[in-house]
């Protein structure tokens, strides 16, 4: 499935509920080429997986390519200090560096990148890769398309000089999820290769990092925010080095990404040498594994689908909690549901608990609409954040009278409206038809305008009048603030991952107060006064929480499904073969 992804930040170290359930795996030996349903051997050099679109962009900090395409593959390829590790949890990454908070007042936190730390080019990861990162992720130097700035626009520019592999990030202010707030998996990125661009010595970018100088580097700023989109094939190999246990080695366009093993990796060498992953569309998953064409999938969960995997022989498989919702965005920019009277009228029609019963009931029995968008309802703060929200039952009910009454009362009975999705997604497509079907009796005339180039150009562009995607992220408080965060400009360099162009200057200030509380049973109440104004607001239409559904060939070690927005991938160098 696709999502949006967020780069988040903090710790809260939740139990994810992760239940694997063992799918037939009794039924005949698997190495016995005489038992029915026997499988072939794997070789051993080789595991691939499934995901459903093609990757993207080896940067996927911009606001265009921050997305799981991108960042999946990329989980151990482009490494960090800390990443989602089991269950999600913020893991520090000690093979990359170590970190520790030496002051409250001012919160500052000091870093230190291993002395083993290179790059796949033999270029050591330093100073200017750490102004790079501060460059983009605070916001401070003009013209970085970043996809979030949260925490990092509030913290001191990093005194460190050439070559230099420690330093401090001062903040301003107290930032909630300071464990996370340095760079993670994914995020830091070669500097020597945007300061190429403006043909300037290490000294030099740092220096204009410094001073905020974008024009000193605007070739390089226009490189970090295009130059790394993948049309196709992979860009030039000296362009996209490693930091990781694997690099990237070759896309096929339409077909797969091939991933080997890094040589000048410093830390333990990947478990398998090299790593595949096949763009498989999700209803095609399933019979993908049941072929033996990839040995693991995780295909977008449905009945069909999960008694398909369960018949499979010797396949394990998990079912278990996420950190992804399923919501519809509204257009603030440049569609009708710019008034809210609108937008009532579609939040009334839209038959949520239709949508959950049929779609998602048959694989979670105990699902229901979601009432909150910001906090899950497996986390231990669920109650508490819904309670302060007084969102209980909004909206939960479809109400085809009322929503025809507030379009008769707007004079817009008959009004057209499209809903943009990413295709091909037979859920999603199932989920809109039943909004057509619900909506149009209400008055709307509603089209759907799925199509496979959605999240990559549409939704950037603002082509939309309601959007259905998810956000996959994680139990940092400061993982979706840009979400709901006033984008100072509303086209895709500026608005960070606020697709729809939502401002409240109310959300504004209670964002900027979550993040600097520390305390985490005093951001509760905090919490469900976002969310509070967002249902006044109807800035968006929450519709449920994603059971995650995985499956892999028994003989595969080390497979832990992720309920981050890590996904499965996020140990994948430790992936082998029994």
């Amino acid at each position: 499935m696709f999502h949006a992804r967020r780069p988040g930040r903090f710790l809260a170290l939740l139990a994810s509920g992760t239940l694997l359930l063992g799918a037939c795996a009794d039924i005949g030996p698997a190495d016995d080429p005489t038992a029915s349903g026997s499988q072939p051997a794997l070789p051993s050099e080789t595991i691939t997986y499934a995901y459903e679109q093609e990757f993207h962009s080896y940067n996927n900090n911009t606001t265009a390519e921050n997305a799981t395409r991108n960042a999946a593959p990329l989980q151990r390829v482009l490494t960090g200090f800390w990443f989602y590790g089991d269950k999600g949890a913020i893991t520090p990454d000690k093979d990359f560096g170590t970190y520790e908070k030496v002051s409250d007042d001012p919160l500052s936190v000091e870093y230190t990148i291993s002395d083993k730390a290179v790059w796949s080019d033999g270029t050591p990861i330093d100073c200017d890769d750490v102004m790079l990162w501060w460059a983009f992720r605070s916001g401070k130097v003009r013209g970085f398309a970043s996809a979030d700035t949260t925490g990092l626009r509030d913290t001191r520019v990093p005194d460190c000089g050439k070559g230099g592999r420690k330093f401090t990030l001062v903040y301003d202010k107290p930032f909630a999820d300071w464990v996370a707030g340095g760079p993670g998996a994914t995020e830091m990125m070669p500097a020597h290769v945007v300061a190429r661009q403006d043909g300037l010595s290490e000294e030099d970018f740092i220096a204009a990092v410094r001073k905020g100088d974008s024009k000193r580097i605007r070739k390089g700023i226009e490189f970090f925010n295009d130059g790394w989109v993948s049309e196709g094939r992979l860009p030039d190999a000296e362009l996209i080095p490693s930091s990781g246990p694997y690099k990237l080695s070759k896309l096929d366009a339409g077909q797969r990404l091939t991933l080997v093993a890094n040589d000048r990796w410093w830390g333990t060498p990947a478990a398998t040498p090299t790593i595949v992953e096949r763009f498989i569309t999700l209803d095609e998953q399933a019979q993908a594994l049941q072929n033996r064409e990839v040995q693991i999938v995780e295909p977008q969960p449905g009945p069909d689908v999960l008694r398909q995997l369960q018949s499979l022989r010797g396949v394990e498989v998990g079912v278990f909690e996420k950190y992804t919702y399923e919501h519809l965005d509204f257009n603030f920019d440049s569609s009708p549901f710019r008034d809210r009277m609108l937008r009532e009228a579609f939040a009334r029609c839209v038959p949520r608990q239709l949508i959950v019963n049929t779609l998602i009931g048959p694989v979670s029995p105990a699902a229901k609409p979601l009432q909150v968008r910001t906090v899950a309802p497996f986390q231990a703060n669920s109650a508490a954040v819904v309670a302060a929200s007084g969102s209980a039952g909004v909206y939960a009910r479809q109400d085809i009278a009322g929503a025809r009454a507030l379009l008769r009362e707007a004079g817009k009975t008959g009004l057209e409206i499209s809903i943009g999705y990413q295709t091909p997604n037979p859920r999603r497509t199932a989920a809109v038809q039943l909004i057509i079907d619900a909506c149009n009796k209400a008055g709307f005339k509603v089209v759907d305008k799925g199509s496979e180039d959605f999240l990559g150009t549409v939704m950037p562009a603002n082509g939309y009048d309601v959007a259905l995607f998810a956000w996959s992220g994680s139990a940092l408080v400061s993982n979706w603030a840009s979400n709901f965060t006033s984008p100072g400009k509303c086209d895709a360099q500026n608005k960070g991952s606020n697709n729809g162009c939502y401002s409240s200057r109310q959300v504004d200030r209670l964002i900027a107060k979550l993040n600097s509380t520390v305390d985490l049973a005093a951001q509760n109440p905090i919490i469900g006064a976002i969310e509070k104004r967002l249902w006044s607001d109807l800035a968006t239409i929450p519709l449920f929480q994603h059971p995650g559904l995985s499956a892999w060939d028994k003989r595969l070690q080390n497979v832990i499904p992720n309920p981050a927005q890590s996904t499965i991938t996020w140990n994948m160098d430790k992936w082998s073969l029994s």
